[in-house]
């Protein structure tokens, strides 16, 4: 038998990779193979698939979940004329369905795949321009070390706390005034040696993160990003690193036919639970880009400062040389997401509930600036 088109799903490993195909016409994949981690090894299954049982004239639609090997599978397959599907996993159709468990085997994920190629149950994942992807490396290597910065923070602390040294001439941490007080402590030598240690840490992790964000600063300049950079620095919390990861993570945004699929495509629309007549709003899904969740969750919580209408020199500063119509866009985004806040802590919400909330409508508000739908 002769097939138009064939669907292949790939469970893929560092060291392996599981093959299966499938067509509108079965119920289940067939022609299981497992195989070496190399795209090369793909093109000989395909070959072996077109003669033994397809024919010569079949198109194979080849697709695997976001993961591991990003990128580089999808470009060595389109190189070699085979059209390949990077899959979201968040939106994919699990088999098994709701309330069963799922027996998780390599080959099992293939053929799931397989059958959510031939179906259409996924989204596709937005494939980067090189720049873009280097960008986007560059940009989640400053925020490694950022975490790395947070999480020596923690341990320096929690050594003070275990020693009961406190710090009485700063009321905040991380202050010159507090940075001097750890560096003249008198304690025991072993503990100096180690206090001594961290800090040393630190300062290698703060200089880094300062020579980065310099760096970015720079790359926010180039021809494809500087405009949009400067537009969406309008909102309040959204300086040059989280507008630069924004375009660079996003590419094109009229992808997004509207807001709400934008909020959708960063998981910070509420899930819902339905059945019959029953309807239960869940918390948000947190599927999709979890990288820019983040970022815009970040941003969100600067709203929780300040009143509403105020705006701050830094601001300002910011939003200077921007075109008036894109100032007066993001002044109304600014008030009424702040006001938006304090209305909804003072009406009992929880507080990480309301920076939700306003992360999700200040992801709206990013789609219109980036679409120019700010009329």
């Amino acid at each position: 038998m002769n097939y138009n088109t064939v669907y292949v799903g790939m469970d893929v490993h560092k060291e392996s990779f599981t093959l299966c195909c499938m067509t509108l016409e079965m119920e289940k994949a067939k022609y299981t193979m497992k195989t070496g981690a190399d795209y090369k090894k793909i093109l000989v299954y395909l070959d072996t698939m077109r003669g033994k049982f397809y024919g010569e004239d079949t198109h194979f639609i080849c697709g695997y979940e976001a993961g591991c090997l990003g990128y580089t599978l999808y470009h060595q397959l389109t190189a070699a004329n085979v059209e390949c599907i990077i899959l979201a996993p968040s939106t994919m159709s699990v088999e098994g369905g709701k309330g069963k468990k799922r027996i998780k085997t390599d080959k099992r994920d293939a053929e799931n795949i397989a059958k959510c190629l031939a179906h259409r149950l996924y989204s596709p994942v937005h494939i980067p321009t090189d720049e873009e992807l280097q960008i986007k490396e560059y940009v989640r290597m400053r925020d490694d070390h950022k975490h790395q910065l947070k999480s020596i923070k923690q341990q320096i602390l929690s050594f003070c706390l275990r020693h009961n040294l406190k710090c009485d001439t700063s009321k905040s941490n991380w202050t010159i005034a507090h940075l001097k007080w750890l560096r003249s402590l008198q304690i025991e030598p072993l503990y100096k040696e180690i206090l001594s240690e961290y800090l040393t840490t630190y300062d290698q992790l703060t200089d880094k993160i300062g020579r980065f964000d310099k760096r970015i600063e720079q790359l926010a300049q180039g021809d494809n990003y500087r405009e949009n950079v400067e537009h969406l620095r309008c909102f309040i919390g959204i300086e040059t690193h989280t507008a630069l990861s924004i375009v660079a993570e996003v590419g094109d945004f009229k992808r997004f036919t509207d807001a709400g699929k934008f909020a959708s495509y960063l998981g910070l629309t509420p899930g819902e639970d339905s059945s019959g007549d029953t309807r239960n709003r869940l918390g948000i899904t947190k599927a999709g880009n979890r990288h820019l969740r983040r970022l815009l969750t970040e941003a969100a919580q600067c709203y929780a400062r300040g009143s509403a209408g105020h705006k701050s020199k830094t601001l300002k500063a910011r939003q200077s040389g921007n075109p008036t119509e894109v100032i007066a866009y993001a002044d109304k985004a600014n008030e009424r997401l702040r006001r938006k806040y304090y209305k909804m802590v003072l009406n009992g919400k929880n507080r990480n509930t309301a920076k939700t909330a306003i992360a999700r409508e200040l992801a709206c508000f990013v789609w219109g600036m980036m679409t120019n739908n700010i009329a």
